[in-house]
C-alpha cells in the first residue's frame, strides 16, 4: 500500500479555470482524480453537475448528494456501512443494480478525529496481476452469473466483465450482500490479496475529495472515531468516457521497490 498526497499527478483544484478539462483528461487516462477547493456542499453539487448527470438513489438527499456520517443507527444493517464508523471493504458503487453509475465523487466536509482514511484500488492493476499469475482465476472471475450482489432484488453478475471492444469493467462487494458461485470461491483469496497489494491510502482534509471511474476503481475506508462527514455523488459522465479499462501486460503494472504502483 502507498499513500497518495493531494498534490499528485491526479490532482485538480476545482476552482481553477481548466478544472473540467483536466478532470476529463485524467479520468480517460487513469480513471481517478484527487480534488480540492470544495468550500461548501453547494460547491460540491455545482462541480458534480458540470461533470456528470447526477443519479438519485435510495440513500441520496433531495439534491442528489448522499450525506455519509456515523448515524449510530445502521451498524448492523448490511448495505449501510457508509453510515457507520467501521472499516469498509473494497467495493464498487451500486454493484447490485443492472447498470451501476459510471462515476463516483466523494468529498470530505469534516475529517475524522482518528482514522477514516480512504483506500483506493485500481481494478486494472488487480486484473493484470491476477491474469499474470493465475490465468484460470481471471477466466473464473469473468464467467457470467458467478456472483450475486445485493438483497432479494439484487443482480446476478460477475467480478470482471469483458466488453466487445476488449475493455474490462470491475464490479464487486465483499460484505453480507455478496454471494459467489463455487466456481470462483477458491480464487477469492487471490482477489483479496491483489486488492490489498495495489491499495492507495488517501487521507482527506475538509474540502478535499476524489472522483473515480466506478467501473475501474474500487474504494474502501478505514474505521474512524469522531464526527467524520462526507458527501457522495453518483452519476453518468457528461463527456465521452470509455467503459472500464484496457488490460495491461504483465510488465506494465507491478509494485515498484518503493511500494508505489506503476501503471503505464
Amino acid at each position: 500500500m502507498r499513500e497518495a498526497k493531494p498534490h499528485t499527478a491526479h490532482y485538480v483544484d476545482v476552482q481553477s479555470s481548466r478544472a473540467e478539462e483536466a478532470v476529463h483528461e485524467r479520468l480517460r487516462v487513469t480513471g481517478m482524480v484527487t480534488l480540492t477547493g470544495f468550500t461548501s456542499r453547494t460547491v460540491v453539487r455545482e462541480f458534480a453537475s458540470r461533470i456528470m448527470d447526477i443519479t438519485p438513489h435510495r440513500d441520496s438527499d433531495p439534491d442528489g448528494l448522499t450525506t455519509l456520517r456515523d448515524t449510530r443507527r445502521h451498524i448492523h444493517l448490511a448495505g449501510y456501512g457508509g453510515f457507520g464508523n467501521g472499516e469498509l471493504a473494497p467495493h464498487t458503487e451500486r454493484s447490485g443494480v443492472p447498470e451501476p453509475p459510471r462515476l463516483m465523487l466523494l468529498v470530505c466536509g469534516t475529517p475524522a478525529h482518528n482514522g477514516g482514511d480512504c483506500l483506493l484500488t485500481d481494478g486494472r492493476a488487480v486484473y493484470t496481476d491476477i491474469a499474470a499469475r493465475h490465468r484460470e482465476a481471471i477466466v473464473a472471475l469473468g464467467k457470467e452469473r458467478t456472483a450475486f450482489f445485493g438483497g432479494g432484488d439484487g443482480h446476478a453478475t460477475q467480478v470482471f466483465t469483458e466488453h466487445p471492444d476488449g475493455r474490462v469493467s470491475v464490479r464487486l462487494r465483499l460484505d453480507g450482500l455478496a454471494r459467489f458461485s463455487p466456481i470462483v470461491q477458491s480464487y477469492l483469496p487471490d482477489l483479496r490479496s491483489a486488492l490489498t497489494t495495489y491499495q492507495i491510502r488517501l487521507p482527506l482534509d475538509a474540502g478535499q475529495g476524489y472522483l473515480i471511474d466506478n467501473g475501474r476503481w474500487l474504494h474502501a475506508r478505514e474505521s474512524f472515531t469522531g464526527s467524520r462527514l462526507c458527501w457522495r455523488v453518483l452519476g453518468e459522465p457528461r463527456f465521452r468516457l470509455l467503459r472500464g479499462f484496457a488490460p495491461a501486460s504483465r510488465s506494465a503494472t507491478k509494485p515498484a521497490a518503493s511500494g508505489r504502483v506503476v501503471v503505464s
